[in-house]
């Protein structure tokens, strides 16, 4: 067994076709079926169903998989950080954001990290956090930016900031007139939330769990709740970061949420068995850079990260 066997069913795993996978891994399409085969010989055991088309793995081959790319990734670790510890840092970073976290950070998250550390490739993807914990769990992905906690011992969460709600509140609702608004005032027949899969949702309805109704409405972005309540009425929950993204007039619609204060976690979670304390510090110091110091987590104003 070679780590380029490895890399080889990985790839047909991916494009589910010989040719492709072929190309992918710059080799021959004959090249890359022979050490397949030959994988399967050693393993005496099926990887991939031929019948199938497109191929799919066996359920044997779909363990087999998973494994590899936790292989590979850890064996990407070991080489980055051979030259971590040479005193720079260069490589891959493969990072992950909440969607109702990336449009406040990702703008200047790229320009920052890419002018601070320009010899580090950074990809970032949105994606929700069901998707995170299992991109992190298969080795696909470094890092992620998302809401805490967690509560999965394979995962360790460093805070990063911690960012109040506000309610955006239309001039129609009775509410309106009021300085600020406790959660039990919030009747959720008005409110309008972001739809079923995003963890600020989960957040939104723990802190107005006193006034549950079977009657909500669902939307898919932040900016689209806004408008929705310019246009329809009632109100929505936002995040304090959006408050910038608001113009003069919106700001005007906007409450302080008391009886509790309405705060979410914002961390960066990492595989327990990580390794790359320097390129944490990277995303970390460039999170410093574009979240206001009042938010920060007081560790992180202090310290470096350690693992």
């Amino acid at each position: 067994m070679t780590l380029q066997q490895l890399e080889y069913i990985i790839a047909l795993d991916k494009t589910r076709h010989f040719v492709r996978a072929a190309e992918m891994c710059g080799v021959t399409q004959p090249t890359l079926s022979a050490m397949i085969q030959k994988l399967e010989d050693e393993m005496d055991c099926r990887i991939f169903d031929r019948s199938s088309h497109p191929i799919v793995p066996t359920q044997v081959g779909e363990i087999i998989i998973q494994q590899a790319q936790v292989i590979l990734f850890n064996v990407s670790l070991l080489k980055e950080n051979v030259i971590t510890q040479k005193g720079a840092l260069s490589g891959s970073l493969m990072l992950a954001m909440i969607p109702t976290v990336a449009p406040y950070l990702l703008p200047n998250f790229i320009s920052t990290f890419r002018h601070d550390y320009p010899d580090i490739s950074l990809k970032v993807t949105e994606m929700r956090t069901e998707s995170i914990i299992k991109k992190l769990q298969t080795a696909e992905i470094d890092m992620a930016i998302l809401s805490t906690p967690l509560d999965d011992p394979k995962i360790l969460e460093v805070p990063l900031y911690y960012e109040k709600f506000v309610a955006y509140i239309s001039p129609n609702e009775s509410i309106f007139s009021k300085e600020e608004i406790s959660t039990s005032e919030m009747a959720l027949d008005h409110l309008w939330v972001l739809e079923e899969g995003h963890c600020l949702r989960n957040q939104v309805f723990n802190f107005c769990h006193n006034n549950l109704h079977t009657s909500t409405y669902e939307a898919g972005s932040i900016d689209t709740l806004v408008k929705i309540v310019d246009v329809n009425g009632g109100y929505t929950v936002i995040p304090e970061l959006h408050v910038d993204l608001l113009n003069e007039t919106q700001k005007l619609n906007l409450r302080k949420i008391v009886r509790p204060e309405a705060t979410r976690e914002i961390s960066l979670v990492i595989r327990h068995d990580y390794v790359r304390e320097g390129l944490m510090n990277a995303v970390a110091n460039t999170i410093k850079q574009i979240i206001p110091h009042h938010m920060l987590d007081a560790r992180l104003k202090k310290f470096a990260i350690k693992l």
